[in-house]
């Protein structure tokens, strides 16, 4: 079976299939926890089995509950089934509906409290307002009713109280992504509490700040569709960054942008609304002379890309993106201290923490912060950039950032980190450049 979803063209089981997959391997479910379903076009409903391992899961193994009511498949359908029902009842907008026991939402739910997605304005802005359902005994009637009011308040996700959380989307991919990014926004505020004070935005704040990403590029000139060999090499090389990224979380299908320059008037750069997952080579948009390519909208961060190239010659590939513990930093504006190992200190240097919206300041922003001594930036309540002389260069950035932004976290329980001395940073020093020049010679 493909990897990429594609919700216009696969049949309804093998789209539930792939999401359980990735659901699965990214660790946001247990073998028996967790179901997803489809109401197709002719109103029948697709779902999960009854009984079956969710890790080796089949497109056999999903039922097909008709509209009259007619079971068809070799398992029983789930025992949630009641609430994907009493959910498509309310809301006929609503297509594909999942649900699951992510620890990062559980520890919400156990607690009773709802994640404020008011901490990033794309999580605000792509999840909305989170509902909320009383406990209900699993399986019963009782608890789609609790469910299905909430989404009739026209909310799309629900924390279910002492259970986990069911997503509605416009399609199952839209569905999958709400509940990756609040599973991740979820883990972010609980780490985030051990670094400090989380912040959150109001209103004004957030639709301010996503108005500045409204700036369109003018479309170039119509070109030859063919693609040349150089353009599908870094074409290639962005698709398997971003599907590394997404397969350890340190992308999200809902959010993230990479891009790599091709020369000094032209870069590449991943969409805007399309999910990371399912990226193909002609997805990416091409940016040549400040135009994009006709009929293609890239990544709603395209001008930060465009302005960062033009104001840092020595920089040839961007990744923007929010991991969980790097955004539990950005969410609380806690110190990221990189003298933890050799390591962290001689391949990030200094990890700089931007204000909220100093992308937008031309002047004094961002760009003047972002150099090869500090490739990365953490922007409050917004998201991480990482800057490299080549794409593979950046992405390595990142995941030595996330893992010690990690490390920094689960050593608050041990008490005060203590540093690599002056001493220890001096000796560094003097072999630095010859490291880092000889992993990344160009």
């Amino acid at each position: 079976m493909t990897s990429l979803l594609n919700t216009k063209t696969m049949h309804p089981r093998d789209q539930i299939t792939l999401v359980m997959k990735r659901i699965y391997d990214r660790v946001l479910t247990t073998t028996s926890g967790g179901n997803l379903s489809i109401k197709d076009e002719d109103d029948n409903v697709w779902i999960t089995p009854s009984g079956v391992d969710k890790g080796l899961l089949k497109p056999s193994d999903i039922i097909c509950v008709k509209k009259d009511g007619t079971i068809i498949g070799d398992h029983n359908p789930s025992s949630e089934y009641p609430f994907h029902l009493a959910i498509y009842n309310k809301r006929p907008d609503i297509k594909a509906v999942v649900h699951a026991h992510p620890p990062g939402i559980v520890a919400f739910s156990i607690a009773r409290q709802v994640p404020d997605t008011k901490v990033l304005p794309q999580v605000r802005s792509f999840c909305g307002k989170i509902g909320y359902a009383p406990y209900a005994m699993p399986g019963t009637e009782a608890l789609g009713h609790s469910i299905a009011n909430q989404f009739h308040e026209g909310v799309h996700i629900v924390i279910m109280e002492n259970h986990g959380t069911v997503i509605g989307g416009a399609d199952i991919s839209d569905a999958y992504q709400k509940f990756e990014l609040l599973e991740v926004t979820a883990k972010s505020i609980l780490y985030g509490n051990k670094l400090g004070q989380v912040t959150t935005l109001d209103d004004v704040q957030i639709d301010a700040q996503l108005k500045q990403y409204s700036n369109k590029l003018p479309d170039a000139e119509e070109r030859n569709t063919e693609l040349s060999s150089v353009s599908r090499e870094k074409r290639t090389e962005i698709l398997k960054i971003v599907n590394r990224a997404c397969k350890q979380g340190l992308m999200l299908g809902a959010y993230g942008s990479v891009s790599t320059r091709v020369n000094e008037q032209e870069f590449l750069i991943t969409p805007d609304a399309i999910s990371k997952w399912d990226l193909t080579l002609k997805d990416i948009v091409q940016i040549s002379n400040g135009k994009k390519d006709p009929a293609k909208q890239p990544d709603h961060s395209v001008l930060l890309h465009q302005a960062i190239y033009e104001q840092h010659p020595d920089i040839n590939a961007i990744i923007i993106t929010q991991p969980t513990y790097l955004t539990s930093f950005a969410i609380t504006g806690a110190k990221f201290n990189v003298r933890t190992i050799p390591e962290t200190w001689i391949y990030l240097q200094d990890v700089q923490t931007g204000d909220f919206g100093c992308q937008f300041d031309h002047e004094k922003g961002l760009s003047s912060m972002i150099s090869t001594d500090s490739p990365v930036i953490i922007l409050r309540n917004e998201c991480t950039i990482v800057t490299g002389n080549k794409l593979l260069q950046a992405f390595d950035y990142l995941e030595v950032a996330e893992f010690s932004a990690k490390s920094l976290i689960l050593s608050a329980s041990l008490g005060e980190m203590i540093p690599i001395s002056d001493n220890e940073i001096e000796e560094l020093g003097k072999v630095m450049s010859r490291w880092k020049n000889y992993e990344w010679k160009m």
